[in-house]
C-alpha cells in the first residue's frame, strides 16, 4: 500500500508573494518564525479588523511611525494608539486589503488598498461619500518587531484632513 504526502505529514503552507527566494523560505520552514512580508501582513489585517492594540504591540521601542500624507509622524505607542483608535472612530467601516507584499532584507513593503465611508454633513442631510484608497506601507525590522513604519498614499483621496487635525499643534501668530 502506497501513501500520499498527506498521509505521511503535512507540509507548511507557502505563500509566493510573501517571499523572494527558496532561501527566504527554506529559513522561515525551518526556524518556525514567520517572513518580515508575513508579519507585515498580519499587522495590515490587525489594522483593517481594527484591533489596534494588536497592531501597535508589533512596534519596538523606540520606533517612528510616520504618515506622509498626513504630514504626521508618533514616536510613542500612546499617542499611536491614539490616532488609529481616532481614525477606526471617523471611518468604523475601513477595510484595509493587502495586494502585495514583499521583503528585502530587514524591511518589507505592502501595497494595499484601503476602502472606508466618510460622513458629512450637508445642511439637514447626512450624506456617505466612500473612499477607495490605494497606499503603499514600508516597514523595517529589528528582531521581529517594527522600528520604523512609513505610509505613502493620496491625501485627497483619503479624505482624512479632519483626522490630521487632531494631531497637529496649532500656532497662532
Amino acid at each position: 500500500m502506497s501513501k500520499t504526502i498527506e498521509q505521511i505529514g503535512a507540509v507548511p503552507g507557502f505563500d509566493a508573494i510573501s517571499v523572494l527566494s527558496a532561501k527566504a523560505a527554506l529559513k522561515g520552514i525551518t526556524t518556525g518564525q514567520p517572513s518580515l512580508a508575513d508579519i507585515l501582513k498580519s499587522m495590515l489585517t490587525s489594522l483593517s479588523e481594527g484591533r489596534t492594540s494588536d497592531f501597535v504591540a508589533g512596534f519596538q521601542s523606540p520606533f517612528k511611525f510616520t504618515d506622509h500624507a498626513l504630514n504626521l509622524e508618533f514616536k510613542e505607542h500612546q499617542l499611536l494608539t491614539e490616532f488609529l483608535e481616532k481614525s477606526r472612530e471617523l471611518f468604523p467601516d475601513t477595510v484595509m486589503k493587502a495586494v502585495s507584499v514583499f521583503q528585502s532584507g530587514d524591511a518589507a513593503i505592502a501595497e494595499w488598498k484601503l476602502t472606508a465611508t466618510q460622513t458629512v454633513s450637508a445642511g439637514s442631510m447626512n450624506l456617505r461619500m466612500t473612499i477607495l484608497l490605494p497606499g503603499v506601507s514600508i516597514a523595517q525590522f529589528n528582531g521581529g518587531k517594527i522600528t520604523r513604519w512609513t505610509d505613502y498614499y493620496d491625501q485627497l483621496k483619503a479624505r482624512r484632513v479632519g483626522l490630521a487635525a487632531f494631531f497637529t499643534e496649532w500656532i497662532e501668530y
